[in-house]
């Protein structure tokens, strides 16, 4: 089960063939521990939290809606709280900033109130005429305006018009002014209430804008998709270009400031501390001119070096166009990813809500629910979850996306391929490949819970730890989520080497590492080059949203703060273009994998034709043309043989 136990040796790959099973144990694994998930689960359920949470509660236990058994110690528990099916907070203003809660006794009461209530004589004909007691369960209604306990067991007066909220049968003020104070916990750059209540309006008013706007986001990506295609050799060149000259401009003006600043202390006859100040600022700019012209040397030899690969990064791109004109269901598949992971996050959040309601505590008269003894396990074995079948729904979407463009890039006559190629993949790596999924996600769960535990320590201690502690902290932090990046990618290209050879995950995680050592320079021209052109995609979308959004908002010259909308827009499209765009980033990344793997197995002869597009056909004999050259048209061979004699070019793509 380990990654070091696994004894296959070293062999050709074999795209699309021999499919089997792989990485049976750890789907077993992941099984049973989605099936503890379910008995955390059903442990909620059985012990009441799901019903206390949908139906209600109130502080002596009883749950709103239902007849109840009697607790011990709790005098008013055991109620027949049938025809009270809402959930009423004597004082719903009254809130526990630090645990997030209402701080009121709560009683199940058969109507909210839905005008103001000014005394207790109000109180008092409401409950007459309505049968709805708002104070406490053992006084009567005619006993409210005289009741020695009125103040704690009666309503704060006034008693706020109310309404039940939809599906959760809570009681809750319909004006939520009184809620201000917990909303100006979480707004704490704004303090002035008015400003508040602009900016809010704003964004209310505004919110048929803020809606075309993202739909515009969405659009522009789609768009974007396309068109990165198409004007990816233009803008690579132009991004080439800006960075050499953006950096040897800056070195040049860090030169001149230094030699200006040097040729005025010579010159100064000001003070003895203004000269030293001036020295200063002298020996600062002549480390950062030194420091600038060797980042700029570096770069320019970084450039010149990976300046014949980014030819094959405009290549993979333009074959990357193709494959979303044959695979369009690519373009779902972040849409698909989104459901699915909202569904799971809103059954998480569900059954964390209910184990919060799972264990009593009655001690004081009242019941009171804890989170205490083996619920924190179950707690934190739910958390564990959370991670673990997020990281499972992000890889299935790796795994089925590499395998429809394995299948494009390894089918030779394109006519022949699946009517759907990604559904098709889909299928595949649900019969074949979970259990790979499941030990790939694991080994991304297992770096990120450290990482977020010393997240979470980091800012439980923030201001009280030393400056040597909070720094080797960062470190860690930091370090991890580096490891975490760096198995992400390999992940993601071991799930691309098991999709061609259906091999298990660590022995394709072993293939995938080599091959991409072998061609690292290229790697890192395609995750340099391609990566920065997609950021500058992403950023053209946010740009032409917020564009079109401050033309919008220009002519509703009303809305005197645009700055939340705008931000709630920016903030959408971005995420929009991100969705979308790092679909085409791992498609680009599938395809150089196959291609590596289809310039090392075959070199064009009969019987080892390239399976590539003619596109990187292309590429692949300009290549070859600069090494027959270097070789002097002799006694080499193409640079991607198999050791072969050159041969002449061949694909049946």
């Amino acid at each position: 089960m380990g990654c070091c136990s696994s004894t296959e040796s070293k062999r050709d790959w074999k795209p699309l063939e021999d499919r089997s099973c792989t990485d049976i144990p750890w789907l077993i694994v992941f099984s049973l521990f989605c099936i503890g998930m379910l008995c955390i689960c059903g442990f909620a359920i059985a012990t009441g939290g799901a019903s206390r949470i949908v139906l209600g509660y109130d502080s002596y236990g009883n749950t709103c809606g239902r007849n109840n058994s009697k607790i011990e110690g709790v005098p008013l528990s055991g109620g027949d709280m049938t025809e009270k099916k809402y959930v009423f907070f004597l004082d719903p203003c009254n809130l526990d900033l630090i645990n997030r809660k209402i701080k009121s006794i709560a009683l199940c009461v058969s109507k909210c109130p839905a005008t103001e209530l000014q005394t207790y004589n109000d109180v008092k004909q409401f409950a007459l005429s309505n049968g709805s007691y708002l104070c406490s369960y053992d006084i009567s209604a005619t006993r409210y305006p005289s009741h020695s306990e009125r103040g704690t067991k009666c309503p704060k007066l006034p008693v706020p018009p109310s309404k039940a909220v939809l599906f959760l049968h809570r009681c809750l003020p319909v004006d939520i002014g009184c809620y201000a104070e917990f909303a100006q916990a979480f707004i704490t750059f704004i303090s002035d209430n008015t400003m508040l209540r602009r900016v809010v309006a704003g964004v209310m008013a505004s919110k048929e804008i803020i809606m075309g706007l993202c739909v515009l986001a969405l659009v522009l990506s789609l768009i974007m998709m396309v068109v990165v295609r198409y004007i990816s050799k233009v803008l690579v060149w132009i991004l080439t270009v800006l960075v050499i000259i953006g950096s040897i401009g800056g070195c040049a003006v860090l030169w001149w400031l230094y030699a200006d600043h040097r040729k005025a202390l010579s010159t100064n006859t000001t003070t003895v501390f203004g000269k030293e100040v001036a020295s200063d600022n002298v020996k600062a700019l002549l480390i950062s001119a030194i420091c600038a012209t060797i980042f700029t040397v570096v770069l320019l030899l970084v450039m010149f070096i990976l300046r014949k690969r980014v030819a094959l990064t405009i290549s993979l791109f333009h074959v990357a166009g193709k494959v979303f004109i044959h695979l369009p269901l690519l373009v779902l598949q972040p849409f698909w990813t989104f459901l699915c992971l909202m569904l799971f996050w809103v059954y998480w959040i569900a059954v964390l809500l209910f184990l919060g309601t799972a264990v009593k505590n009655n001690s004081t008269g009242v019941v009171e629910y804890e989170m205490k003894g083996p619920l924190q396990y179950m707690v934190w074995y739910h958390a564990v979850g959370l991670i673990w079948i997020s990281e499972f729904i992000l890889a299935f979407q790796q795994m089925t996306i590499a395998g429809g463009v394995v299948t494009y890039y390894f089918t030779r006559n394109k006519s022949q391929l699946p009517a759907t190629p990604l559904l098709s993949s889909m299928i595949r790596t649900v019969r074949y490949h979970l259990g790979s999924l499941a030990k790939g996600s694991l080994i991304i769960t297992i770096v990120k819970i450290p990482r977020l535990i010393l997240t979470y320590i980091h800012t439980q201690l923030k201001g009280k730890e030393n400056a040597c502690a909070r720094c080797m902290l960062k470190a860690c932090i930091c370090c991890l989520w580096c490891l975490e990046k760096c198995l992400a990618y390999l992940n993601q290209n071991a799930y691309t080497a098991t999709a061609i050879n259906s091999t298990s995950f660590c022995t394709s995680a072993r293939d995938a590492f080599l091959i991409l050592v072998e061609n690292a320079l290229r790697v890192a021209a395609i995750n340099t080059v391609g990566d920065f052109v997609l950021f500058l995609a992403k950023i053209l979308v946010v740009s032409c949203t917020a564009f079109a959004g401050i033309l919008a908002l220009n002519y509703q010259r009303e809305y005197t703060v645009w700055v939340l909308p705008l931000i709630i827009v920016c903030v959408f499209a971005f995420l929009v273009a991100h969705c979308f765009l790092s679909v085409f980033e791992n498609v680009v990344d599938v395809l150089f994998l196959c291609f590596a793997v289809d310039t090392k197995y075959n070199d064009g002869s009969p019987g080892h034709e390239y399976y590539m597009d003619k596109s990187l056909m292309e590429f692949v004999e300009d290549r070859s043309r600069v090494e027959r050259r270097a070789y002097g048209g002799s006694g080499g061979g193409c640079p991607f043989s198999r050791g072969a004699s050159p041969a002449p070019l061949r694909t049946l793509a």
